[in-house]
């Protein structure tokens, strides 16, 4: 990225500080603050991380290796800026303007983009005669080749035109985002969220797509020539149909409940293994218990308050599905898919079968992402080489539970709450957790 025409300006550690809390203290409505104008500084190398920095004018600006971890940046100008390297995990950037932002090598993981402008973009001064002039700043799109995107949220994002070659879009969320012309040349998108993102004339030629969610996706004249579609989802079904099965999908439901209900007298257990549930609709509150659903794809399925004991659940899709209070003591849902999923206040816990015998719940190796578990209850749960990056676990009760290689990176969890799990028998934190 080339230097503008206009010079720089370098400021201190110290004097970037003071600008900073000024700022803070006009966020603030503070007498003596004073909003953060930093257009054309250079500022390598220095410290920004948590800072509240939303609606703060950056334009033009060299913020390379800056270290921007966890900072708020909703509404800031970015414009033009040279952000190479730059650590922006966990950052805030809601309806940030990035048009024209070099993000070469910029790790992003975790980071809030929604509504985030990342287009073309060129820098232009007013000359004293009025006129304007186009000011060198290298590429006009945005360029995010070889960028750390995972985990990132991008949803009605606008990246019409960015380069993003080589760029790391694991399990990204995307809902919505406008990526016409993107250059995403051999780039990783593998689980992320493309629902209903615009890939019109976008190049993903070698790019990995395993598991990327594609409903309701446009992709006229995208070129995907060596891309690996494998297991992505479509409109198309994946897996068995409800179609397929003998008969009316909403009777078999009821003569489950049926057979739940007169222990096995009556009815007939339902086994939904390989199918895919999308269209099934609403499935709040029903009684599903002893459900066997083995690789079943459940993506965004309402399942808010069902009765799910002791279901047979693994390496079920149940990513974005809606789980709020749902019972599933006993389940089994070792290497399920939750990234995103609705677990809030659900039921994990062991279901007693007898003074001798219980089930615990099974998520063993199960993705749960960004999933919320917030008041869940996970007591003598096996999460096991789970995956909780940036779930949200407040509140979640933990006693004896097995977090034996779970990942916690990124978790919403107080540390009294893990504190106070471990003093109950939960076992397998990770070390530095606390």
């Amino acid at each position: 990225m080339s230097t503008p025409d206009r010079p720089l300006y370098r400021i201190t550690q110290e004097q970037l500080d003071q600008i900073v809390k000024r700022h803070e203290m006009f966020r603030n409505a503070r007498m003596g603050g004073a909003r953060a104008v930093l257009s054309f500084f250079d500022l390598s190398g220095l410290d920004l991380s948590g800072r509240d920095l939303a609606h703060a004018d950056f334009s033009g600006s060299v913020l390379r290796g800056v270290n921007l971890a966890g900072a708020v940046l909703d509404c800031a100008t970015l414009f033009a800026c040279d952000l190479r390297q730059t650590n922006l995990q966990s950052a805030s950037m809601v309806k940030s303007d990035l048009r024209g932002a070099c993000l070469r090598g910029a790790d992003l993981t975790g980071a809030n983009l929604v509504n985030a402008d990342l287009r073309d973009g060129s820098m232009a001064a007013k000359e004293r005669d009025g006129s304007l002039k186009v000011l060198t700043v290298e590429t006009n799109p945005s360029d995010m080749e070889g960028a750390k995107l995972s985990n990132a949220n991008l949803s009605q994002a606008k990246l019409s035109g960015a380069v993003a070659m080589h760029t790391d879009f694991t399990d990204a969320v995307m809902r919505g985002t406008k990526l016409v012309r993107a250059n995403l040349r051999n780039a990783t998108l593998n689980g992320a969220i493309l629902e209903g993102a615009d890939l019109s004339g976008a190049d993903v030629r070698g790019a990995s797509l395993k598991g990327a969610v594609l409903t309701g996706a446009t992709m006229t004249l995208t070129e995907t020539a060596g891309a690996d579609m494998t297991g992505t989802l479509t409109d198309k079904p994946a897996g068995k149909p409800l179609t397929s099965l003998p008969r009316p999908f909403e009777e078999m439901v009821r003569e489950h409940a049926l057979w739940v209900g007169t222990a096995g007298q009556q009815g007939a257990a339902l086994d939904l293994s390989g199918m895919d549930v999308r269209e099934a609709g609403a499935l709040s509150h029903a009684c599903l218990t002893r459900l066997v659903a083995r690789g079943a794809v459940f993506y965004g399925v309402d399942l808010s308050g069902a009765q799910m004991q002791v279901g047979q659940l693994q390496d079920a899709d149940l990513r974005g599905a809606n789980l709020a209070g749902a019972d599933l003591r006993g389940a089994n849902l070792k290497g399920a898919k939750l990234n995103n999923a609705n677990l809030r206040g659900a039921n994990l816990d062991y279901l007693p079968i007898s003074d001798t015998r219980q089930m615990c719940s099974d998520l063993s190796g199960a993705h749960l992402r960004y999933a919320d578990l917030s008041g869940a209850k996970l007591r003598r749960a096996n999460l096991a080489e789970s995956d909780l990056s940036f779930a949200d676990l407040n509140g979640a009760e933990l006693k004896q539970a097995d977090l034996s290689r779970a990942v916690l990176a990124g978790a919403k969890v107080k540390r009294d709450q893990l504190a106070s799990a471990l003093l109950e028998g939960a076992s397998g934190l990770p070390r530095g957790v606390l």
